[in-house]
């Protein structure tokens, strides 16, 4: 998992820069209308709704927003019909990249993300050639600042966690994707510092790549993130530290 756990550790990084912006809470705006059309607007009944809140929280998301997208979702009042879409491709390396975007035009989310696979080095598949490749899962991730990382994760591990990486300043934490709130209120009871909670597509296994093709990876990935209909992006590509130090200097 740690070539997924490194660059979703750049997501949250990039997350904070997102906010400022406002095209997080764009996105988790759409997360939110799309759970309430395919769930229902209760909470309690609507697992992804829940997560879906929750992710606006830890993301200091106004609680106006959140009751705007609902009242959206459930067709109070409106807005264009969003619905989800899954692409699938190669990356540079032959890596697996998964994308989810939610959308109210399909032709044009998948023109933009096909561009941007072309630009840099990667290739737009068929449907199913590489979401075998991932499980879903549950991930939790804890700051770890001037805390001892180790005893964070046997924590997370008493809490229920599959397993446990430690990433420079954070601790990310997967679950079975059933049991992520669980986990998450257990941590909760601990007091533990939690940054985030959210479903995530977890690569069985990574693939090496050399500096250049992890470098050309990495910009295609970011710039996957950026499009502001792209919800998720999921690789299965294995980074080191020292390409991610060089690729960070370079942004």
């Amino acid at each position: 998992m740690s070539g997924h756990s490194k660059w979703s550790s750049i997501k949250h990084q990039k997350g904070a820069a997102d906010a400022k912006r406002g095209q997080l809470f764009t996105k988790l705006t759409r997360e939110i209308i799309v759970a309430v059309r395919e769930g229902g607007s209760n909470p309690e009944s609507n697992f992804h709704l829940r997560l879906a809140v929750q992710k606006a929280r830890d993301n200091n998301m106004p609680l106006d927003n959140v009751e705007r997208a609902m009242k959206r979702g459930s067709g109070e009042t409106e807005g264009a019909i969003l619905s989800g879409v899954t692409l699938e491709g190669y990356g540079p390396g032959g890596t697996a990249i998964l994308v989810q975007a939610l959308t109210d035009n399909r032709n044009r989310a998948l023109q933009d993300i096909r561009i941007a696979f072309t630009k840099y080095g990667g290739t737009l598949g068929e449907s199913g050639c590489v979401a075998w490749l991932f499980d879903s899962k549950g991930l939790i991730t804890l700051k770890s600042q001037d805390l001892d990382a180790n005893e964070l994760a046997m924590q997370a591990i008493d809490a229920g966690a599959e397993d446990v990486k430690i990433e420079n300043s954070s601790v990310e934490i997967y679950t079975r994707l059933e049991e992520l709130e669980q986990v998450r209120a257990v941590l909760e009871q601990k007091n533990l510092p939690i940054a985030s909670a959210e479903m995530s597509m977890v690569p069985k296994t990574v693939v090496e790549l050399d500096e250049q093709e992890a470098l050309q990876t990495l910009k295609l990935l970011d710039k996957l993130e950026e499009l502001d209909e792209v919800n998720s992006v999921s690789s299965n590509a294995e980074f080191h530290d020292s390409t991610l130090e060089k690729y960070q200097s370079q942004a």
